[in-house]
């Protein structure tokens, strides 16, 4: 989900009620986001100007402020206003819109300060479309030791160990990194991870140790609009290694089937017929899904 700001900076934003170019926006360096990564944030897609599953995204947004006790400053319907403006005010038909609220502006300390009222940015990128010619062959990932806190299942925007993770990717020349924490699939550094086996989809159960990517609730809606078999459960590094497809999810991705893990072919080393059959059921979704 990287950008090049400096191509955006045509770009319109939003800052504490105010919309304003993007080169323009500046923040307190004694935002407590900037100061300790004290805050959350989302990201939601759009096509064609209409948002896709808005109602999912500001409810996790909603879950992520109450677990780190940041009051939400806004209701669904003003968030969503604001979001229909937002993508209103910018160019591209398919957008991503980021949404970040960090504590507020305060002195340094690492109490939580009274009185501060929330830091809410927002901004929009053009949706980062996955080439097709990598899509249809399928991408490479890596493993690496799942090293994060234990609560990733809020969507922090402390993520220097989702970057570190991500860079070793990079430096693999690989699109994703996937975590193993005691012998289990936990995710990747920022995406969801499928698994497929005798025609089965698994996904690792719901916890502390991941965030539940919107896709995840979506997948499940998909198998059982297209007959797959879906369960979650542990998911073993083995049973990784020898799966028959793996897919990765997130907003950007959608559905992307990982063609080798770790330099070894994954299945028969393309994407397999649960991972096209569930993009396939992705399109589908995105136009009656999309508002």
């Amino acid at each position: 989900m990287s950008f090049n700001p400096m191509s955006t900076d045509q770009s319109e934003c939003y800052l504490n009620g105010v919309f304003q170019p993007l080169a323009q926006c500046q923040v307190s360096v004694l935002d407590r986001g900037f100061i300790f990564g004290d805050g959350v944030y989302e990201v939601i897609p759009v096509y064609g100007r209409r948002v896709f599953r808005a109602d999912d995204h500001l409810a996790r947004l909603s879950r992520s402020l109450d677990a780190v006790g940041i009051k939400n400053p806004s209701q669904a319907n003003d968030w969503l206003a604001l979001v229909r403006e937002l993508i209103a005010r910018n160019a591209p038909d398919d957008q991503c819109i980021y949404i970040q609220v960090t504590r507020g502006v305060a002195k340094r300390d690492h109490a939580f300060p009274q009185g501060v009222e929330p830091t809410v940015f927002m901004m929009s990128f053009p949706f980062p479309h996955v080439p097709e010619q990598k899509r249809a062959q399928g991408v490479a990932c890596i493993t690496a030791p799942d090293l994060r806190w234990r609560n990733a299942h809020i969507k922090s925007i402390s993520l220097l160990g989702n970057v570190l993770a991500r860079q070793l990717s990079v430096e693999s020349d690989a699109t994703e990194t996937v975590l193993i924490r005691d012998g289990l699939l936990t995710e990747a550094s920022a995406s969801n991870v499928w698994l497929v086996r005798n025609g089965r989809l698994a996904a690792p159960l719901r916890d502390h140790d991941k965030l539940e990517g919107i896709r995840v609730g979506l997948l499940q809606e998909l198998c059982g609009e297209i007959g797959v078999k879906l369960e979650f459960r542990p998911i073993s590094e083995w049973e990784l290694r020898c799966a028959d497809e793996i897919l990765l999810t997130s907003a950007t991705k959608e559905v992307l089937s990982v063609a080798t893990l770790d330099g070894k072919a994954v299945g028969q080393g393309k994407p397999g017929p649960v991972a096209t059959a569930l993009y396939s059921a992705y399109q589908e979704a995105k136009k009656s899904q999309s508002h």
